[in-house]
């Protein structure tokens, strides 16, 4: 995997995905034993972040610092595409410097075209189509609850934002059953969820995209809620709360699932709309486990992708 650009999970193969996850484990064990690693010593990640994010940056920072390297935040005030600098001449710069780019994006075309012109590998952080470093953070939280990935039935409830798609993607790759509740309209786009259903037909696994969450919880071993109101779309909030409203993730939605189901979120949360206090901080939340595993997945892409996989 070496020099590999990640802009979605399907630039993946199954076995990748699996190689990371593992690395991911091992990392994660290693460190909370306090073993120190130096796998990434002397190497620099630059992030460009076109949208702020919590967990995006901390995790990236933290991650890059615990192998050993270093990490840039370049905000737009930091870089000349604020003035006009194209995107890949941006490219064509950083990827002289810099060992690796993450970048946070509106536009996934954007996270494309800079990622054509750089000569290191581009880690989409986020656009407006995908989130596969979330997606590797879902996938090892998942793992670590059950024990396995093949089998395991993902609950959507909610907008089919660049998060469902991913994890959809994700599901299909590894043999996961994914079922999306999703308002009419709001769906993941047809061609995607095509794809995803393709796949998950090789892998012996369903997707699935219905309107009610009741009947998309029901044996389901994991719930998946989101934002109703995405970055970038305040002038919607008014109709997409009215749209959503039927679609929280409450304590009545949870009780239809397996008994022992975990309730994810990729945060921040808007609590009280698409997930109550009493879910989120109850006993079937793995919500914290899964934001710390952000970085741990993160790093073993980071060490993958600038150093080729052990």
């Amino acid at each position: 995997m070496k020099g590999k650009h990640l802009l979605a999970i399907h630039d993946l193969s199954a076995e990748e995905i699996d190689s990371i996850l593992n690395l991911a484990d091992r990392l994660k064990s290693e460190t909370k034993e306090g073993k120190s690693h130096e796998i990434l010593h002397g190497k620099t990640l630059g992030m460009i972040f076109a949208k702020p994010s919590t967990r995006t940056r901390v995790s990236f920072e933290t991650g890059m610092t615990q192998l050993g390297g270093h990490a840039i935040y370049l905000g737009m005030n930091d870089l000349q595409l604020g003035r006009g600098e194209t995107i890949a001449d941006t490219a064509r710069t950083l990827s002289r410097y810099v060992d690796a780019i993450m970048a946070r994006l509106f536009k996934h075309q954007d996270a494309e075209e800079l990622a054509k012109h750089s000569r290191v590998p581009v880690i989409n952080g986020l656009t407006d189509l995908h989130h596969p470093c979330q997606a590797l953070a879902d996938l090892m939280t998942i793992r670590e609850k059950f024990g396995k990935l093949s089998g395991i039935n993902v609950a959507w409830v909610g907008d089919g934002n660049n998060v469902c798609i991913s994890l959809m993607e994700g599901c299909s790759l590894v043999g996961a059953n994914f079922r999306a509740a999703c308002p009419r309209g709001y769906e993941p786009p047809a061609e995607i969820a095509s794809w995803a259903k393709n796949r998950a037909a090789k892998s012996g696994s369903l997707v699935e995209i219905e309107t009610d969450p009741e009947k998309a919880v029901k044996g389901a071993d994991v719930i998946y809620t989101d934002v109703w109101v995405s970055m970038g779309q305040e002038a919607e909030a008014k109709t997409r709360l009215e749209v959503f409203k039927k679609y929280q993730v409450n304590e009545q939605l949870v009780e239809k699932a397996s008994p022992n189901v975990i309730v994810m979120h990729c945060l921040p949360a808007h609590r009280g709309q698409e997930i109550t206090d009493e879910v989120i901080d109850g006993p079937h939340s793995a919500v914290w486990d899964q934001a710390e595993n952000r970085m741990h997945a993160q790093k073993a892409l980071l060490v993958a992708l600038i150093k080729g996989l052990p």
